[in-house]
């Protein structure tokens, strides 16, 4: 039987899934592109190459992605290793100089024994059949090739991939106001689907003023086509009259407010983001407005003062399958046996999201290592890929992805909870307890 394994795309999850498959004793194939063709945002020949921000995000251990480091971390990670070494002072984040990691990252990969580099580029995963692989990877990225994402889409159907991100912020739940807010859904007040923060018409006005004079980050060249009619930022809107939301995401329409007994003005909707209720999505509120702004203007909505923000809103390209559809919960494709996806391609956002896939995707192949528990932070994510949604979208690691605790707890306390928690849990995996 093969050991030997082919990826496609040698960025952060490509790089990581190869080193784990070698480290573990087998072959690897891995095919990259550059410098024969080159995506819209890449630039140099180097592997893992970071075209957006030289930030990994927090360090702090009490924090999803903080967590997400400790794990990977201790599971070996190439990602995290090189970068501790071409670090730069960032406070408490992880920050890189993004050419020395870049550099280092591709000494290494070529440098394995076990690891052939192709500088080729895959258009369809056809062309790598009948080689004797024992499974094939694909962790083509954000910004797949139009020929292997049009294959991609041909295998996994059409409307079951997508090419840009609309990304809703999601907050605590426990951190709304419920003096404020109340639990209804439009003509059937007695459902508890939504949380609803309502707006009289001055808080609803200053809030469209604040929106339209929030900064925005500035479109790459890349991203200037992913503004479509169906899902517009919500700045976007705000700009096109100021009853435009009262007439869109925020109509106010079937909703009265307990307080009044009276209809709103405006309603802004939050939806269930799991079974739990733990953590909320914020309906229509994709975004380009930069995170800053977006905390300082969404805390003006009756409620939201104090809310405590899992993840920020964002709109940007990004090519990803929706994976509970179209993965198994160990990321096989199911129209393809035999066929792996790992990275921002398989539906997860970030930077160390994409390589922990790929990590684990790698040791998971090798024998090495099952499914992580959905109480760890890398376990919580793998989750998110695996759990039915009506409206799936990629995501950052956080506490939202994972189990509720099941106790009221302070902020601050909530965070040291769920972590300790994943830490426990994160060992006694490691340990083979319960595998």
């Amino acid at each position: 039987m093969s050991t030997t394994y082919a990826i496609v795309g040698a960025g952060l999850a490509g790089c990581e899934a190869a080193w784990q498959l070698a480290q573990a004793g087998c072959d690897v194939v891995l095919y990259e592109m550059k410098p024969q063709r080159f995506s819209p945002a890449h630039q140099s020949e180097g592997l893992a190459e970071l075209v957006c921000s030289n930030s990994f995000r927090s360090a702090e251990p009490e924090t999803g992605i903080g967590l997400l480091k400790l794990e990977m971390a201790e599971l070996g990670s190439l990602v995290m290793d090189v970068a501790k070494g071409v670090e730069v002072p960032a406070g408490k984040a992880l920050a890189v100089d993004r050419e020395l990691f870049s550099r280092e990252m591709t000494r290494r990969i070529e440098a394995h024994p076990r690891i052939t580099l192709m500088r080729r580029e895959i258009t369809s995963l056809a062309e790598l059949d009948g080689q004797g692989y024992a499974a094939l990877i694909v962790t083509a990225g954000p910004l797949a090739s139009d020929a292997l994402s049009s294959d991609l889409a041909r295998i996994v159907g059409q409307d079951s991939l997508a090419f840009y991100d609309a990304i809703a912020p999601i907050v605590f739940t426990e951190s709304v106001d419920m003096n404020v807010a109340f639990w209804a859904s439009r003509y059937a007040p007695e459902d508890k689907d939504y949380l609803n923060c309502p707006m009289n018409e001055e808080e609803y006005l200053a809030f469209v003023r604040a929106l339209v004079a929030g900064e925005k980050v500035a479109p790459r060249e890349f991203e200037k086509e992913i503004h479509f009619e169906g899902c517009l930022p919500i700045e976007v809107m705000a700009e096109r009259g100021e009853m435009t939301l009262a007439f869109g995401p925020l109509k106010p329409v079937g909703l009265i407010d307990p307080r009044t007994g009276g209809q709103p003005h405006a309603v802004v909707q939050l939806r269930a983001e799991n079974r739990e209720k733990t953590a909320m999505n914020m309906v229509g509120f994709q975004t380009k407005l930069k995170y800053g702004e977006q905390k300082r203007i969404f805390a003006t909505i009756p409620g939201l003062a104090h809310a405590e923000f899992l993840r920020m809103g964002s709109i940007h390209r990004n090519t990803y399958v929706l994976a509970p559809e179209v993965l198994t919960p160990t990321l096989e494709l199911r129209a393809r046996p035999g066929t792996y996806l790992a990275g921002q391609i398989s539906g997860v956002e970030g930077y160390l999201e994409s390589a922990a896939t790929g990590l684990w995707l790698g040791l998971f192949l090798a024998g090495k290592r099952d499914l992580p528990p959905v109480e760890t932070a890398m376990g919580a994510l793998l989750g998110h890929l695996r759990t039915p949604a009506k409206h799936f979208q990629p995501s950052n690691v956080h506490f939202g992805l994972m189990p509720a605790l099941n106790r009221k707890a302070p902020k601050k306390k909530r965070k040291e909870l769920y972590a300790q928690r994943a830490r426990d849990v994160w060992k006694r995996w490691m340990d083979g307890e319960g595998e």
